[in-house]
């Protein structure tokens, strides 16, 4: 009976701090600023990219690292299918960010490169996180780890922001958004 009850005690313990932990992602609100330092592939006039950037523009932005497998067989599929549809579409950017919480001398900026060139990425990408200081990036969208996507409307409000989407119904969100104007709404 007491190892019961004491049982019964964790799991209602466990519960409550389950409870205090922030909510995952920051659906509906103002997407904050990125904070991201190093990047690969920037635009000849530019040496670093943030959210301010792309004003009035739907905003994909995907999170990975190097060593997760879920990125590879999932994450990086989408992205690539979210590139060839709206990858030359003034309205959309695409922009990838390794967010190293984790293994961070193997989810490193060369690792990143190798990353880039694996899936042939002509999209910009940055590194965030490193020796031992888990992603800014990470901390500042509250996602749940790799891979991770975000969708951001034109008025830079969150419309997506989990673990996975598929790439056909981030090209249909992607494309809803485009159609938008005026102000936006969360779904």
């Amino acid at each position: 009976m007491k190892r019961n009850l004491t049982m019964v005690m964790a799991i209602m313990m466990s519960g409550a701090v389950w409870a205090k932990q922030p909510a995952r992602g920051l659906l509906g609100q103002q997407a904050p600023e990125w904070g991201v330092t190093q990047w690969l592939n920037l635009p000849a006039d530019k040496n670093r990219l943030d959210i301010a950037d792309f004003k009035g523009k739907v905003v994909y932005l995907y999170g990975f690292q190097a060593l997760c497998s879920g990125c590879h067989k999932h994450g990086f599929p989408t992205l690539k299918e979210v590139i060839a549809t709206f990858g030359d579409d003034p309205d959309v950017a695409i922009v990838a960010v390794q967010t190293a919480f984790e293994g961070y001398h193997a989810n490193d900026i060369d690792a990143a490169k190798r990353t880039v060139k694996r899936y042939a990425l002509n999209i910009p990408v940055g590194q965030s996180g490193h020796d031992g200081n888990p992603s800014p990036l990470m901390r500042r969208y509250r996602s749940g780890g790799t891979p991770w996507t975000v969708i951001i409307d034109r008025n830079g409000i969150i419309r997506f922001n989990d673990f996975h989407i598929d790439a056909d119904a981030a090209r249909h969100l992607i494309g809803t958004l485009k159609a938008e104007t005026g102000a936006s709404s969360t779904p």
